[in-house]
């Protein structure tokens, strides 16, 4: 690997870790309010969380790259107050790449919550356990699975992230070059070697994410049937 594929992959690392965080401190609260709400707007909550499932990456990141620029909303008001605005910068690429993964931190957590139930946290409140008290120590060690799995798809959909980040974050080495983007362009400049080891790399990193969920999964199921 050359000198530019591992800044990519620090960089997509860092990205991928960094995104992981902020949904997982994001996602956490959104997941338990959809699971116990009754509200109407949940539906329609719902929808927007999912919207990146089947919004094509480019329309997101181009609604982004907009939003971020210097004439944007947020860039444009950033620029106002004399600070840069977020446009090919790694804050650029972490706010869009939060967006384009929230549903895979979301709804594995909604799924989890739900399947606690509320009988666990009612004999919990019984005891005179707080509000916090019951969450941490009830809803998180039974929802440790849907926990794993969150974490697990943000990450690994982050690191595959391409027409979002290219749109927000460009190709500058270092700051928003990320590992797909080093495959594309390996591909185009025909260097497919190189292409072949990043890509057989990540192939291989996705497929062990996912065989580690399944089997903690699984183990799970065969202890607690």
């Amino acid at each position: 690997m050359s000198d530019r594929d591992w800044l990519a992959l620090v960089t997509t690392l860092e990205l991928s870790a960094v995104t992981t965080l902020v949904l997982l401190i994001l996602g956490t609260p959104l997941a338990w309010w959809l699971a116990r709400t009754n509200s109407r707007l949940a539906v329609a909550v719902e929808a927007v969380v999912a919207l990146p499932l089947v919004l094509p990456p480019t329309v997101l990141g181009f609604y982004m790259l907009v939003a971020l620029g210097p004439r944007g909303p947020i860039g444009g008001t950033l620029e106002a107050l004399g600070l840069p605005h977020l446009a090919f910068t790694f804050t650029g690429l972490v706010i869009a790449s939060t967006i384009y993964s929230l549903p895979f931190m979301v709804q594995p957590l909604k799924d989890a919550f739900a399947a606690v139930g509320s009988r666990m946290t009612e004999v919990a409140a019984t005891l005179r356990a707080g509000p916090w008290d019951r969450f941490f120590t009830v809803v998180v060690p039974l929802a440790r699975r849907g926990f794993l799995t969150a974490v697990t798809l943000t990450f690994a959909h982050t690191v595959g992230e391409f027409g979002v980040v290219l749109m927000v974050g460009g190709n500058i080495p270092g700051e928003t070059r990320v590992l797909s983007i080093a495959i594309y362009d390996h591909a185009e400049s025909m260097d497919y070697a190189s292409a072949h080891l990043l890509s057989g790399g990540l192939l291989a990193a996705s497929f062990l994410l996912l065989l580690t969920v399944y089997l903690v999964n699984r183990r799970y199921l065969l202890v607690h049937p």
